[in-house]
């Protein structure tokens, strides 16, 4: 029997995300996986060209995939513009660009470039599915679990199991890094607290927030992030 690798794991995860339960009203989920032919196929090559090992690696959780980051890729923190360079995959579809996917890239060259920042990280969220509303013109917009209570009662299972199955993926679990210094942090500490899946948890300020209110001093915050990377050294 063929082991594994930590990419085989990833793909088979991605093909297997789905969520069939009973979402609030005017609240749609995002499977990018399901959505749109090229994802599958190209997060594919991402994973098989940056995870084709048997390495474990530190977990990073984000809030859920937004539409121009993982909801374009399927890669969390990932837009169209990254994948292509520098990650070196070429991408078709529509090009998108994100903010954070900015920053977290900027991040990953600090660290010494992707093929060293992804041997030791693996990032996600903490449910790893994302989700839209229309504003009262039609306009469409990311939404986060959180954003109401009744979304995050919805899926608490589910989170729960993605979360365990993401562990299962070979992921060291002394510490977990959380994108995310507000609710995502907040939720995340009370699973944990209740579930023990890591012993520690490190939040760091969510990317989207330093980009767009602290841009000034993102170098400060790239900083930053390096420094809580490094413990896991």
């Amino acid at each position: 029997m063929t082991m594994k690798t930590f990419a085989d794991k990833i793909i088979e995860f991605n093909q297997s995300l789905d969520f069939n339960g009973i979402l609030p009203d005017g609240i749609s989920i995002m499977n990018p996986f399901r959505q749109n032919d090229l994802i599958l196929p190209v997060s594919s090559l991402f994973y098989k060209k940056f995870y084709n090992d048997y390495r474990t690696r530190h977990l990073i959780l984000g809030i859920n995939p937004g539409r121009f980051g993982a909801g374009a890729t399927g890669i969390p923190f990932t837009d169209t513009k990254r994948l292509n360079n520098p990650c070196g995959i070429a991408y078709s579809g529509k090009a998108t660009h994100e903010p954070s996917s900015v920053f977290v890239y900027e991040v990953i060259e600090a660290y010494g470039g992707a093929h060293n920042f992804y041997n030791d990280f693996y990032i996600n969220s903490v449910f790893p599915l994302g989700f839209t509303i229309s504003d009262g013109s039609g306009k469409v917009k990311n939404y986060n679990y959180y954003d109401s209570k009744e979304l995050t009662s919805s899926i608490f299972s589910s989170i729960l199991e993605n979360i365990k199955k993401q562990i299962e993926l070979g992921v060291e679990t002394d510490i977990c890094y959380c994108f995310g210094t507000g609710k995502n942090e907040q939720f995340l500490r009370a699973i944990n607290k209740e579930h023990g899946f890591f012993k520690e948890i490190i939040a760091l300020e969510h990317p989207r927030f330093i980009m767009q209110y602290k841009s000034k001093s993102k170098q400060e915050y790239i900083d930053k992030y390096i420094q809580a990377f490094r413990k896991i050294r």
